[in-house]
């Protein structure tokens, strides 16, 4: 949810890749709005009296003989620009391409939220109750009342499609939804119970579950470097419906690193130059430390049944804040929606968070794509999917999966996703470095390492103010040469490997200490004769660059159970498994495979303390060194299980 949502000082102005954001564009002609739409700003009343801020931009061809659908996009990052006479710069749709192919766009604040009533709620949990949008209350001497029955996202867009059904005339009856990052949060939770008007859906990046893999944490490990940036302007109190929110506090730095370090623990965080316990839910976030109801009830993906409308869900592998979420919100609506299951596709590209909206995307950080993969992604899915659900105009014969092969820059297409003809791999750990294929002996054999919270291994190489977006496909040789990060690669490979699907970390590791983190890379090592591109950036050396291609962290303490947390018995080996997100990527023959694990990720996550407290009341002193070893024998066979794609 960074990305629209909440990781990211980046991410609040990716609030660019939305609708919203392209409502603030820097371009100065708002000729090609005013010429084809009228603005409409209303006041939408929902089942329970609130009032929801919602602007429509209604196309002035529209009539008796040209009707159209509408395209909407709830979030809580502000419908900005407010009033009928301030048109947007761009737009109005989220792309030019559907600007041009014309609907009736409709932005709303969602409820609690800038100009909108009500209380905001993080992640709204939803209610499973069957119907619950044809609950409603009898009318007293004619005036409507507050519905009985809850009220969540599915209720509020329920209510609004009704709204906009009846009260904006030469519409065809058909709506679609969007949005990135949170405001595909509120997409996805359009589905359950959905309006039988609501045809066409496409959760773009959308944030799913955020304990176990978005924003919040991953496996129960804090993000703090981005929530700490993001909720300083996300989590403002208000006192009613208001235009702009003004951040908690000033946060001035050069190098983050050094910034949280200084910071020291979290708890700091509520110091009074800081979050001073004014951020509602910055101390959710601290005090719902294990996977308790708070975060199971703002899981989305468990409401995710019996789906009807055709969905699009889509996501990018260099998506720092919401990759899970696309992921996991495809395979929920797959595995619970029988009926819906030719309706619903997925895709996936060489992406950062909301990458697919930019006008071109064809490279990133070195390594270029040899084509516009975002124009591909409009121009051969977006575009045709609202087009044919929402028109009944062309086709869409897109393939149940449409994913770039981020080692070949070739888009592949799946009938399913993981890909059955996939077979299991298990690579192993072993002695001196070596990662193969072969099971490990019976005599006992580890590495170990000092993990120190005062030297905490960096996420990326350099100094950066805030998050450094390429560390996903980053060089990790600066990490490689550390001595608490242990290294394991293949021989070079005699032919070309394409890994496919989930990565599963299966771990034996100890520790001196009573918690620890466990973080596992999956890198991409080019041939030493790789020659450096012309131009080369930044001056990097191609020979030998280890490309990240996935990683993830796993907090230890959740190891068995993300409900009860375990401490380590110091010194006794445990299994640490736990699934990284998937991949599409061909290791090319001459290249190898690489594993790197280490216990810090800094301050992207936060330093795990070693000691088993709960990190909201950690003090400095709880901070221990520790060592920790990685077991790899015949009783203690850590390694990798990766799907092959024959």
């Amino acid at each position: 949810m960074f990305s629209t949502k909440k990781h990211l000082l980046t991410l609040i102005v990716t609030a660019m890749t939305s609708a919203t954001a392209m409502a603030q564009s820097t371009s100065p002609d708002t000729a090609f709005v005013r010429q084809n739409y009228t603005k409409l700003d209303r006041q939408l009343v929902m089942r329970d009296g609130t009032k929801l801020y919602t602007i429509i931009y209604v196309p002035k061809d529209a009539g008796a003989t040209n009707k159209y659908p509408f395209l909407m996009e709830r979030t809580p990052y502000s419908v900005d620009p407010y009033g009928e006479s301030k048109y947007p710069r761009t737009g109005p749709g989220p792309t030019r391409d559907l600007s041009q192919e014309k609907y009736i766009f409709v932005y709303q604040d969602v409820r609690g939220r800038y100009m909108s009533e009500g209380d905001f709620e993080e992640m709204t949990p939803g209610h499973d109750e069957p119907n619950a949008h044809l609950k409603t209350a009898k009318p007293k001497k004619g005036k409507s009342v507050p519905a009985k029955g809850p009220v969540d996202e599915s209720t509020d867009t329920y209510d609004t499609i009704e709204w906009l059904l009846k009260n904006i005339p030469d519409n065809n009856g058909r709506v679609g939804m969007t949005g990135i990052s949170y405001p595909g949060f509120y997409a996805s939770a359009a589905l359950p119970d959905a309006h039988p008007a609501l045809k066409a859906v496409s959760p773009q990046a959308p944030v799913t579950d955020e304990f176990i893999g978005d924003d919040a944490r991953h496996n129960g490990a804090f993000f703090l470097l981005d929530n700490f940036s993001f909720m300083n302007y996300f989590d403002a109190p208000r006192t009613g419906p208001v235009q702009n929110y003004a951040p908690l506090f000033s946060m001035q730095t050069k190098d983050a690193y050094q910034y949280f370090l200084n910071l020291g623990p979290v708890k700091n965080a509520n110091a009074a130059n800081l979050y001073n316990n004014k951020a509602k839910i910055w101390n959710e976030y601290l005090e719902h430390d294990t996977y308790d109801d708070y975060w199971k009830s703002r899981n989305i993906r468990t409401h995710l049944k019996n789906v009807k409308p055709a969905t699009l869900v889509v996501g990018g592998w260099f998506d720092a804040e919401d990759l899970f979420g696309a992921l996991r919100t495809y395979e929920a609506i797959e595995k619970q929606s029988s009926g819906n299951q030719n309706q619903n596709r997925l895709v996936m590209g060489p992406w950062t968070h909301g990458a697919w909206s930019r006008d071109n995307w064809s490279e990133f950080g070195p390594f270029s794509f040899g084509q516009n993969t975002a124009n591909y992604y409009r121009d051969n899915l977006e575009n045709q999917f609202f087009a044919f659900y929402l028109k009944d105009k062309g086709t869409f014969t897109a393939g149940e999966a449409t994913l770039f092969n981020t080692g070949t820059n070739e888009w592949k297409s799946f009938d399913t996703w993981p890909p059955a003809a996939a077979q299991a791999q298990t690579f192993y750990f072993g002695n001196n470095g070596i990662l193969n294929t072969t099971a490990p002996a019976p005599t006992d054999a580890f590495d170990e390492y000092v993990s120190d919270p005062k030297k905490p291994v960096p996420y990326t190489d350099g100094i950066f103010p805030r998050r450094n977006n390429q560390y996903m496909i980053e060089d990790q040789r600066f990490a490689a040469r550390r001595p608490d990060v242990l290294v394991f690669q293949t021989e070079p490979l005699t032919e070309d490997m394409t890994l496919s699907g989930p990565v599963m970390a299966n771990l034996f590791a100890s520790t001196t200490g009573t918690d620890a983190d466990f973080i596992v890379k999956i890198i991409d090592v080019l041939p030493d004769n790789t020659p450096n591109p012309n131009p080369n950036p930044k001056g990097l050396q191609m020979a030998g660059y280890q490309r990240l291609v996935r990683a993830d962290v796993m907090r230890g303490r959740f190891r068995n159970s993300f409900e009860k947390p375990e401490a380590f018995t110091p010194g006794q080996a445990s299994k640490v498994s736990f699934t990284l997100p998937d991949v599409l990527h061909t290791f090319q023959k001459g290249h190898r495979l690489m594993v790197q694990v280490q216990s810090s990720w800094f301050p992207l996550v936060d330093m795990n303390p070693q000691t088993f407290v709960r990190m909201k009341d950690a003090e400095a002193k709880d901070f221990q060194k520790a060592t920790i070893r990685l077991y790899h024998d015949a009783a203690h066979p850590s390694g990798i299980t990766v799907n092959v794609l024959k």
